[in-house]
């Protein structure tokens, strides 16, 4: 059964700091945004397109059948590269549109299926995300682990690389306590609350935690968090990734 209609748009950057030029790393014989760009269109997305400022990423691309959005070089995330696609093609605000990383090639095309869903459910939401129960305690102290609090509407209160919810009498195990969450950067956007992201100057809290959707809680813009009991592959940040996942798809 077909659920909401939305858009796949896949922000494509060349340049990487920790794995230079890994879109078009190989996996297979294949370039990783080709992998990337497959599982998107095996999701039930009504349209797929590649975002890059890169001419090299556009051409290979071109080459395995993707449509293409040539976006500005300056943009300082995938973010403003998705508000840019959304003017260009002159999407309504209504539009529903997934944000799907370059380097996420093992993303189960279900669960950009189920992102669109959770936000076409919740009226309120402006943006939809997802999370899961973090179990390992040497998890929810890691500062690279992204942690999110909700409320009981499961809209996020606040995400945070620091261990939230701090539990003051006890290690989390008395009851009701809620379980910690890490968060999945898995995004789905309203056309309108992006083009308003896109337009917010960096937020104090953004700044300080290096965490862009601060930016959207700050300026009140409604996040709403569902949790999977088992979630996505690990994206690629490093060789080590990268050699898992061919690992992987042996």
């Amino acid at each position: 059964m077909r659920g909401a209609a939305f858009k796949v748009v896949i922000p494509a950057r060349l340049n990487s700091t920790r794995l230079p030029g890994k879109v078009l790393l190989p996996i297979h014989g294949k370039p990783m945004v080709e992998h990337v760009w497959r599982a998107a269109c095996a999701s039930q997305a009504d349209e797929v397109l590649i975002a890059t400022d890169d001419p090299a990423v556009a051409e290979v691309a071109r080459g395995f059948g993707a449509e293409v959005v040539m976006t500005a070089a300056a943009h300082q995330s995938g973010t403003d590269r998705l508000a840019e696609v959304a003017a260009l093609r002159g999407w309504a605000d209504d539009t529903l549109l997934v944000n799907l990383q370059g380097d996420e090639p093992l993303m189960p095309p279900a669960l950009l299926d189920a992102a669109a869903a959770l936000l076409a459910s919740d009226a309120a939401a402006d943006i939809a995300t997802f999370a899961h129960p973090l179990e390992d305690p040497a998890h929810f102290a890691n500062p690279n682990i992204v942690k999110v609090v909700r409320d009981v509407r499961g809209h996020a209160l606040y995400f945070s690389r620091a261990p939230i919810p701090y539990w003051r009498d006890g290690n989390g195990q008395m009851p009701g306590a809620p379980p910690p969450l890490r968060h999945i950067g898995l995004y789905a956007y309203r056309v309108a609350a992006l083009k308003r992201f896109s337009a917010l100057p960096p937020a104090p809290l953004e700044v300080c935690e290096a965490l862009e959707q601060l930016r959207a809680l700050t300026h009140g813009l409604c996040i709403q968090v569902g949790v999977l009991e088992v979630p996505p592959p690990h994206g690629v940040d490093t060789q080590a990734d990268l050699d898992a996942v061919i690992a992987r798809l042996a």
